[in-house]
């Protein structure tokens, strides 16, 4: 019986809502590091803490993986907040783990991937905690390539689902992208469990349809993606 991915996502947004994951605050916007303004924030890495809830997701994810990306023979996660998630998912599919540095470290062996992948042609899925526009994941995508891994997946807690970019990074790259939920479901969540007043929603969804234009009329900079 093929996965309910709606209800998946559906889920996995009131999670991500409710450990607090994902803020909304269109009164006093994040700024990110891009220079971006958004009434949004996500923190992926809070959900390491709640036991409950993160066994939830990564059930969801390893039902994922299995329906989608058969013949899996490694896990591996990037630097640093795809690490443990790689592990969580890994244990579920009794397989191998690796992670991949940003960079090659600077003594010793210079590895830039951790762990042990004696035999090129092996099938690896990158593991991620969120994704908007896709561009950070492509070291991560030519390291494992480079050292005669197969890549054709890559798997996220949380897309953004915002930028177009997105998809045309992991097409060119060769890689189908597979996550929990997106922006899209949590405001819908957001909206039938009344988590938020209705102005800071309208705001939410206003900057979902356009987040250049909304950034550019909160005090941010026009950049796509944020870079993850």
């Amino acid at each position: 019986m093929p996965l309910d991915r709606s209800g998946i996502a559906k889920t996995s947004a009131r999670i991500l809502l409710e450990t607090k994951s994902v803020l909304f605050n269109a009164r006093e916007p994040f700024i990110f590091t891009s220079g971006r303004a958004s009434p949004v924030y996500t923190d992926c890495r809070r959900l390491i803490s709640f036991p409950e809830e993160r066994g939830i997701l990564m059930d969801f994810g390893a039902s994922i993986l299995r329906e989608n990306a058969g013949g899996i023979d490694y896990v591996a996660g990037g630097e640093t907040a795809g690490i443990p998630y790689a592990a969580f998912i890994a244990e579920r599919l009794n397989k191998p783990m690796l992670y991949i540095r940003k960079k090659p470290k600077g003594f010793g062996r210079m590895a830039q991937i951790e762990g042990v992948m004696d035999d090129a042609g092996k099938r690896v899925v990158l593991i991620e905690d969120l994704q908007s526009d896709g561009a950070s994941k492509k070291v991560f995508i030519d390291a494992l390539r480079a050292a005669g891994a197969v890549i054709e997946h890559s798997f996220v807690v949380f897309h953004y689902g915002i930028f177009p970019a997105s998809e045309k990074n992991m097409s060119d790259m060769g890689v189908t992208l597979h996550a929990l939920t997106t922006f899209w479901d949590v405001l819908a969540v957001a909206r039938e469990k009344q988590y938020f007043d209705s102005e800071t929603l309208d705001e939410v969804e206003k900057f979902l349809n356009a987040p250049d234009a909304w950034s550019a009329a909160h005090g941010g900079q026009i950049k796509e993606g944020i870079s993850h």
